[in-house]
């Protein structure tokens, strides 16, 4: 199709979902299939766990800068998370939410970073991982609160002070609430975001390129505007991909404190 100017849009392919389920670079067909996603997971893992292991390595009183900016960042989950939430309980809690915190921050990173161009929770198979594990914590924690099953389900499928017959109502939206929108909710928000900048972000810079080699006439300048936005979405990638961190773990608090309280 012709653009003013004397562009054509022939040469313009723009992003699909096929982006999500990449070819197989070994295993095709198996169980142990292994593609850009999964590459792009361990290339993620053994970053974040080899930054740390430098800035632990040698450990002193008076902090270097590495063990400085990692203590700044534990100190970060710890206080702002398990401790604002969870109050004294959230060191029982701590290495989960700090564990879960720094994944998703690392898999979520790796969609703003050249060459990897993927963030590895824009799959949702890693997202239901996570979100099964803070479904299986929030409901021990719970059970374990309320003294057995009876009392976690009594204290969260039926409010206290709410008249009898209202339960009829509320009781099966508190169920799907507790074992089916909390775990989905945290799963769903996390790969759409991810999917959403992977997207925006193919989109930008393959118009950038369709208009600086491909296109003819003023498209040719559309082209600076384009990679404008693309870097702009890229720094935007970045804080979505922290806060989507900072969310997941901050839910997975809430969910625990609210599974383990008394009344509703």
């Amino acid at each position: 199709m012709p653009f003013a100017g004397g562009g054509v849009a022939s040469g313009f392919e723009p992003p699909t979902i096929e982006d999500f389920f990449p070819r197989a670079i070994f295993f095709q067909g198996t169980a142990f299939e292994f593609n850009r996603i999964m590459l792009v997971r361990v290339v993620a893992t053994l970053a974040l766990c080899g930054l740390f292991w430098v800035a632990s390595r040698r450990l002193s009183v008076v902090p270097g800068r590495g063990q400085g900016v990692a203590e700044m960042a534990l100190d970060f989950v710890r206080v702002n998370i398990a401790e604002e939430i969870l109050g004294e309980r959230g060191r029982k809690y701590l290495a989960m939410l700090t564990t879960i915190f720094f994944a998703v921050l690392s898999f979520n990173l790796t969609g703003a970073i050249p060459l990897l161009n993927m963030a590895g929770t824009s799959l949702v198979g890693l997202p239901i991982m996570l979100a099964l594990w803070v479904f299986v914590m929030y409901l021990a924690a719970g059970i374990k609160a309320h003294r057995g099953v009876g009392g976690f389900l009594k204290a969260n499928l039926l409010p206290a002070g709410v008249p009898w017959f209202l339960y009829i109502l509320i009781t099966p939206i508190e169920i799907l609430q507790v074992f089916i929108f909390r775990p989905a909710t945290l799963a769903i928000r996390l790969t759409a975001n991810m999917i959403c900048g992977h997207l925006l972000l193919v989109l930008c810079f393959s118009a950038t390129q369709f208009f600086f080699f491909e296109a003819t006439g003023v498209l040719k300048g559309m082209g600076v505007i384009s990679l404008a936005a693309g870097f702009a979405f890229t720094l935007f990638e970045v804080l979505v991909a922290a806060l989507q961190a900072y969310i997941f773990a901050l839910l997975a608090a809430v969910y625990i404190d609210l599974s383990t309280a008394k009344e509703h």
